[in-house]
């Protein structure tokens, strides 16, 4: 599913996780993917929300107000880093079990394996990509990613962009996300209206 992101997506994507870490929240969760679609002031639907007083500065006050200052990196016991690897790759659909079957059934048993004397320390691949401490997603805005695919397909498009992303967090309606919309009231139908509208323009 990631391949299908286009640069600026995955960019959201990947703010949605510092921003959860600048704020020492953790899980990442709707509301800070909603944070990251709102950072580029520059992009349509944010300037149209900024214009009703919905920008990532009240987003971010919301979700302090909201949930406060979180849980401190470090706090929660260490994870896995392997499962930590496996449950952040199928999130974005890749089974991790089964890249390592291929290779094995190619390469022959024992293929990822290292000699020990030359076997890195043990550390996530999302650690690596992201920097230490990775912060994974919560199931509600792993949904969210899922429901941006479903998104994509409705509209019969072979890519997903930021306002895919955006009609994910409207279609799940129930996250803290949409929370933050409702009550800043902004008109969900119109939103999602506009942006169904502006990717009919844009794959035309």
């Amino acid at each position: 599913m990631f391949e299908r992101f286009t640069h600026s997506a995955r960019e959201t994507v990947v703010r949605a996780t510092t921003e959860a870490k600048q704020l020492h929240q953790s899980p990442v969760g709707t509301e800070h993917v909603l944070l990251a679609l709102l950072a580029d002031p520059d992009w349509a639907p944010a300037a149209a929300l900024k214009a009703g007083g919905v920008d990532a500065a009240y987003v971010r006050a919301e979700i302090l107000r909201r949930a406060g200052q979180g849980t401190e990196p470090g706090g929660a016991p260490a994870a896995d880093p392997e499962a930590e690897d496996a449950a952040a790759l199928k999130a974005i659909g890749i089974d991790l079990d089964a890249v390592r079957r291929a290779i094995e059934q190619t390469f022959g048993p024992g293929a990822l394996r290292l000699p020990r004397d030359t076997e890195p320390k043990r550390r996530g691949f999302m650690s690596r990509f992201y920097g230490s401490g990775h912060t994974p997603f919560s199931d509600r805005a792993k949904k969210v990613l899922e429901l941006s695919l479903r998104e994509a397909l409705r509209l019969k498009h072979n890519f997903i962009a930021r306002e895919h992303l955006m009609l994910g967090l409207l279609r799940d309606g129930r996250g803290p996300a949409v929370q933050i919309l409702t009550d800043a009231h902004v008109d969900l139908a119109r939103l999602r209206s506009d942006l169904t509208e502006s990717l009919t323009h844009r794959a035309a």
